[in-house]
């Protein structure tokens, strides 16, 4: 073996030979993919990062090598020394003729080595599933064996690509002007947002550090410091509830300028983006928007066509607001309708602010939804929290089918409904109706479903549909019915629009900022805000969300005391590039492109944690554990 580390130096990759270096030595290091003993001679496709090239162990070249190749087996990891050789030609019974037996599948496929000398560096046990491109292992033994799933390919291309990602990222931001400079992991604790994940301080008995969320309040201190364009690709730390595309820890593309505005901000991003997808996919997204900016969306315009700050815009299908015509109707002889419209008239309700509203999402004829398939809807429905799904279903004179309003609803309401959503024969209108927050969810989740059940979107992956947008204008506060009290939609520190500073007192909600959003085919990848300078404005924001000066100081002492010595207008946003990585990726799963995930309960299945410590490492920290009752 030390011949072949110490004297022989590998030659070539598996992934570089061509018909071009027929005739030439090699050496090539790798795990044995496959291995076919044919008799005499014994093929094994060898494999690295780069890829395969099939070798070949012929008794006449060489009998060690061949003896060796008898005891090989799957993910051995050996080394060979050989000649580069045509694969030739082979008989196809099936052409009854003489074939080439290159294999077009493979990039080495012209070739092969005939192999002269060969060791072992490690032989391997069975491994507990198959290293194959596709297989059905439950993710749970693929994370428990994690080092094992990164050998497959898709993995493999996978933290290829995000690799590619990062490398055009700092290419790019540094080629702006933007400084690589590096924020704190443990941070003061402040309350609101994220839950954080709390540290010990050993030498400071009883109190804590936080695992920093996000780099906020730093990256705006570098503002103030005067280092006016700064980024990091920084982990961030959330302790909070799981699913496909969320982790415990996560990696932001973090980004904050001085002297910006909106527009600044996003054509920076924008070009950051193009250069990602040119990196990550050979992707050049000027042929999709060549002006080489994203379109713009106001946030009251996607949650009223779509439900949701994030849609996904491969495919139409919006839904319809029909609130002021019921308002306009008084219900219109619908029961359920009737206690939303009276709302309204008795000025419980605004229509510009509705707790309460009716929406409907039409699903053209042409769908051929059965009756099975619309009960199916529903109960998609109620798992989401809804009381059900009413429906109906057009006749050719206007009439509705298939519906529980059909005796009931008036004429001029059922006509005023078909005109608005432009409703022919056969169409199938969805109805939801209540709460604005469970109505939105209902139908934006039942939108999506819909889609990928008539084809308009792939189930899985995206294809060459990449459809971006902004989403801007959202309000400053969102009203919290459980404590009664307005809060902020995203952090205290957004700067409103000029024209909606006279209204933080007297209607919060109807208080703009700017506070902007990338989406992407359904996913929010970035968010961020342009900041509050002004100390003025920034203490009538914290009075509307009764936050006192005592209580300001407490949360956020640090930063509001920097902001009094000379801060720049200054703006920022966050990329999430585990998400990025996912879309480019085309997968599902945010775990497929992260190198060692936690599981959807936030466990290594692979090294066991989190797990259990000794009584003498809690006491050295000054910390007891209190376990729940069983």
């Amino acid at each position: 073996m030390a011949r072949f580390i110490d004297e022989l130096k590998r030659t070539h990759d598996n992934g570089a030979l061509r018909a071009s270096d027929i005739g030439r030595e090699v050496v090539l290091f790798g795990w044995v993919e496959s291995r076919r003993d044919h008799g005499s001679l014994i093929f094994i496709d060898l494999r690295d990062r780069e890829g395969i090239t099939q070798v070949v162990f012929d008794p006449d070249s060489s009998r060690a090598a061949h003896d060796l190749a008898e005891q090989v087996r799957s993910e051995w990891v050996i080394g060979v020394r050989g000649t580069v050789r045509s694969r030739g030609q082979q008989f196809s019974k099936k052409e009854n003729k003489l074939v080439s037996a290159a294999n077009p599948n493979l990039a080495t496929g012209e070739v092969e080595v005939e192999v002269l000398e060969a060791t072992v560096f490690n032989r391997a046990e069975t491994p507990p599933f198959e290293i194959a491109d596709t297989l059905d292992t439950r993710e749970e033994i693929r994370l428990q064996y994690r080092y094992l799933d990164l050998r497959r390919r898709p993995l493999q291309r996978s933290l290829r690509m995000r690799h590619a990602v990062s490398q055009a990222t700092r290419g790019y931001l540094s080629s702006q002007g933007c400084l690589e400079l590096e924020t704190p992991m443990l941070v003061k604790y402040t309350p609101g947002g994220a839950r954080n994940f709390l540290v010990p301080a050993r030498l400071a008995p009883g109190k804590f550090y936080a695992l920093a969320e996000s780099p906020q309040l730093f990256k705006q201190l570098f503002m103030v410091a005067g280092f006016e364009r700064y980024f990091q690709i920084v982990r961030c730390f959330r302790d909070e509830d799981l699913r496909l595309d969320r982790q415990p820890e996560f990696t932001q593309i973090d980004i904050e300028m001085s002297f910006v505005n909106q527009d600044d901000v996003f054509t920076l991003v924008e070009g950051l983006i193009f250069a990602i997808w040119k990196a990550g996919l050979g992707v050049d997204l000027a042929e999709l928007y060549p002006d080489g900016k994203f379109p713009r969306m106001r946030f009251d315009d996607a949650m009223r066509d779509y439900g949701n700050d994030k849609p996904d815009l491969r495919f139409d299908m919006p839904h319809v607001d029909l609130t002021a015509l019921v308002v306009e109707h008084a219900g219109g002889g619908v029961s359920f309708f009737e206690p939303i419209a009276e709302r309204f008239r008795s000025g419980k309700d605004r229509l510009d602010l509705p707790a309460e509203i009716v929406k409907a999402l039409r699903v053209p004829a042409d769908a051929g939804l059965s009756r099975t398939d619309t009960d199916k809807l529903e109960q998609l429905a109620r798992s989401m929290g809804a009381a059900g799904l009413a429906r109906a279903k057009l006749a050719a004179d206007g009439s509705w089918t298939q519906s529980p309003f059909a005796k009931t609803i008036s004429e001029p309401l059922r006509v005023a409904i078909n005109d608005a959503m432009g409703a022919k024969e056969g169409d199938l209108l969805l109805l939801q109706f209540g709460k604005s927050s469970l109505v939105h969810t209902v139908l934006a989740n039942l939108r999506v479903h819909i889609a990928k059940k008539l084809g308009l979107i792939p189930e899985v992956g995206h294809g060459d549909q990449w459809k971006f947008s902004w989403v801007v204008e959202p309000p400053l506060f969102e009203y919290d019915d459980a404590s009664g009290r307005w809060g902020a939609a995203h952090h205290a520190f957004t700067r409103p629009h000029d024209d909606s500073v006279p209204l933080i007192e007297s209607d919060p909600g109807k208080v703009l900022c700017y506070r902007y959003d990338l989406v992407l085919n359904g996913f929010e990848i970035a968010g961020g805000s342009i900041r509050l300078h002004d100390p003025e404005v920034q203490q009538r924001v914290f009075g509307a969300l009764g936050i006192g000066e005592d209580e300001a100081r407490e949360k956020f002492g640090f930063l509001l005391q920097a902001l009094r010595y000379g801060a720049p207008p200054h703006g920022g946003i966050a990329l999430g590039l585990d998400r990025i990585a996912m879309l480019l990726a085309g997968s599902d799963s945010i775990r497929d492109v992260i190198a060692f995930p936690k599981t959807q309960k936030g466990t290594d299945v692979m090294t066991d944690a989190p797990n259990p410590v000794s009584a003498e490492q809690l006491a050295e920290l000054f910390v007891r554990t209190v376990l729940p009752e069983s």
